[in-house]
C-alpha cells in the first residue's frame, strides 16, 4: 500500500513539474487567474524626462555656496504650475554635496526606523570629547607623577569630558540621501511657485496626471503661509500633500512618489544641510562650535 501511494504521489508532483516547465517555456503567466492584474489596470510606462544639460534654456538658479572644484552642479528644470502643459521656464543648478550624494540604503533605513520608533524628533544631544572645550594639552607628563596615564581632560572618564555614546539629535545626512534617491530617479521636481490659477482640486489631479508624477505628491515650501488657491485644492486630497521646508523629513519622502519643491525650499535646503558639514572643524580648538547658526 506504501509503495502504491508513493507512486501516486511522484506522479502527481511530475504533472505539475512538466505543466510548470511548459508554462515557462510557452511564456505563459504562472500566476492563477485570481492573482493576475486586469489588462485596463496596467499602466503605460513611464518616460523619463531629457536631461537638461546642453539646453539653450537659461540658467535661471546658480548655487549660493561654494561648489568643490572637482565636481558641477546638478541641473533641473525649473517647472511652473500655472497650467498643465507649461513648457520649462529654465535650468538650476543644485549643489552636489545635498543632491548628488552616495546613495546608501542602510542609513534610510535606519532612518526610517528611528523615525517609526519615535513618534517625535528628539533634540537631545551632548558634547562628544572633540566638542568638550579647554585640555588642549595633556594634563600632566606621562611618567614619574604617580598618577595614571592621560592624555587629555575631554576623555568621557574625567568628570567635565566629553559623554561616549551620547544622543546625537537627528541626522542630517538621510536627508540628503533621500533627495539624491528621488532625483537619481526622476520623482525631484522644481517649481518656480506654488500660484495656481484655481483652487480647484481637478485642476491639481489633472496636472499631476498629465506630467507623470506618480499617485502620490509631496510638495514643499519655506513659508508657512502657502497661496489660498493651493491650501483649498489640497485641502480635501490625500494624495498631495503640502508642508513647510522644516518639517521635511526621510518618512514623508518616501511616503509619497513625487517630491515638488519651490526655489526658496531648495536654497533653504542646502543652506542647512551644508552648515551641518562644516558646523564643526577639529582644526580649530578654541573656536566655539555652532558660533555660525544659520
Amino acid at each position: 500500500l506504501s509503495l502504491i501511494m508513493f507512486r501516486a504521489t511522484l506522479v502527481i508532483c511530475g504533472r505539475t513539474v512538466v505543466k510548470r516547465l511548459i508554462s515557462s517555456v510557452s511564456g505563459e503567466n504562472a500566476l492563477p487567474s485570481n492573482l493576475r492584474l486586469p489588462s485596463n489596470l496596467i499602466g503605460v510606462g513611464r518616460q523619463k524626462r531629457a536631461s537638461p544639460s546642453g539646453s539653450d534654456l537659461p540658467v535661471l538658479r546658480r548655487c549660493g555656496a561654494v561648489i568643490p572644484s572637482h565636481v558641477a552642479p546638478v541641473q533641473m528644470w525649473l517647472e511652473s504650475l500655472g497650467s498643465c502643459d507649461s513648457e520649462p521656464l529654465g535650468v538650476v543648478d543644485l549643489h552636489p554635496n545635498v543632491f548628488s550624494v552616495p546613495v546608501r540604503l542602510e542609513i534610510l533605513h535606519d532612518v526610517e526606523v528611528w523615525q517609526h520608533n519615535f513618534k517625535r524628533i528628539s533634540h537631545a544631544k551632548v558634547k562628544s570629547r572633540a566638542e568638550v572645550s579647554g585640555g588642549g594639552r595633556k594634563p600632566w607628563k606621562q611618567k614619574g607623577s604617580g598618577r595614571a596615564r592621560h592624555g587629555s581632560i575631554h576623555s568621557p572618564i574625567w568628570r567635565g569630558g566629553g559623554v561616549a555614546h551620547g544622543p546625537r539629535g537627528p541626522t542630517m545626512q538621510g536627508l540628503k540621501i533621500a533627495l539624491t534617491a528621488k532625483l537619481a530617479q526622476d520623482y525631484l521636481h522644481v517649481v518656480e511657485s506654488l500660484e495656481i490659477p484655481t483652487p480647484d482640486p481637478h485642476y491639481l489631479l489633472d496636472l499631476v496626471k498629465h506630467r507623470q508624477w506618480g499617485d502620490s505628491v509631496l510638495i514643499v515650501d519655506v513659508d508657512d503661509e502657502f497661496p489660498q488657491n493651493i491650501l483649498k485644492a489640497t485641502e480635501d486630497l490625500k494624495t498631495v500633500n503640502i508642508i513647510p521646508a522644516t518639517g521635511l523629513n526621510v518618512h514623508s519622502m518616501l511616503k509619497h512618489e513625487s517630491l515638488v519643491l519651490t526655489l526658496e525650499a531648495v536654497t533653504f535646503l542646502e543652506k542647512k544641510l551644508l552648515w551641518h558639514d562644516v558646523r564643526y572643524t577639529p582644526l580649530y580648538l578654541f573656536k566655539l562650535p555652532y558660533s555660525d547658526l544659520p
